[in-house]
């Protein structure tokens, strides 16, 4: 995966401005803006549960059915490039349909078996490919669940600390230009600061389509004083 670094050409600068005209500090005017700066990184960490589920009247046979699938799963992964450490297998669960002694419904199959095979990585790109290469695993009769709201694959952006300082210089000096513009605007002088915050860092997916592209948004707000 490319090193977020790579991305700093993407940076995408943005100004709000809240103007406080005619508010005083005694007998002092000030302007109050906020700057923001946004960037858009790629995510660097990836949860991918492949959700596998079966039926069978015969509990033993239902339960090598399933641990057949997981193991050729394990070897999809590791074929495919994923390391033994980044995969975990959970215990199978069992719903025994009998058991539901309110229904009247006729059931087929008693025993519907669940079992969640998870590969952590910090290698999103290898994983991405490799979900889009499932259709291998259909081929061989294993059917992954993907209508499983529980376990839905999930992209996470760790290196916000990196990205911190210059993200906070950017959007003080967009609110420092916009606070400048003002003062111009208006006849006055830019004096030194009187307040200044830093709001909270947000990451969040670029759009529902990618949820492996992430932006990074910030926003400062700082007053001035005016001469």
């Amino acid at each position: 995966m490319k090193n977020s670094a790579n991305f700093w050409g993407l940076l995408t600068l943005g100004v709000c401005i809240i103007l406080s005209v005619g508010k005083f500090t005694g007998t002092k005017r000030v302007v109050n803006v906020k700057g923001l700066a946004t960037q858009e990184v790629m995510a660097d960490h990836v949860i991918w549960p492949l959700v596998i589920q079966d039926v069978d009247n015969d509990l033993i046979k239902l339960y090598s059915t399933m641990d057949n699938k997981s193991k050729e799963i394990v070897k999809f992964l590791k074929d495919g490039g994923i390391q033994e450490s980044e995969i975990s297998i959970a215990a199978p669960t069992v719903y025994d349909r009998n058991a539901n002694r309110y229904s009247n419904e006729y059931i087929a199959y008693r025993y519907q078996m669940q079992q969640v095979v998870t590969v952590s990585s910090s290698n999103v790109e290898l994983v991405r490919q490799l979900i889009l290469k499932q259709g291998d695993l259909l081929k061989k009769g294993i059917a992954i669940s993907g209508n499983d709201y529980e376990h839905q694959t999930q992209y996470d952006f760790n290196g916000l600390n990196d990205l911190k300082p210059q993200m906070v210089e950017v959007a003080t000096r967009n609110a420092r230009e916009v606070a400048q513009k003002f003062a111009d605007d208006s006849g006055s002088k830019l004096g030194k600061i009187q307040t200044a915050s830093q709001g909270q860092f947000s990451i969040y997916d670029r759009d529902s389509n990618t949820p492996w592209i992430k932006n990074v948004r910030v926003v400062t707000t700082v007053t001035y004083y005016l001469k």
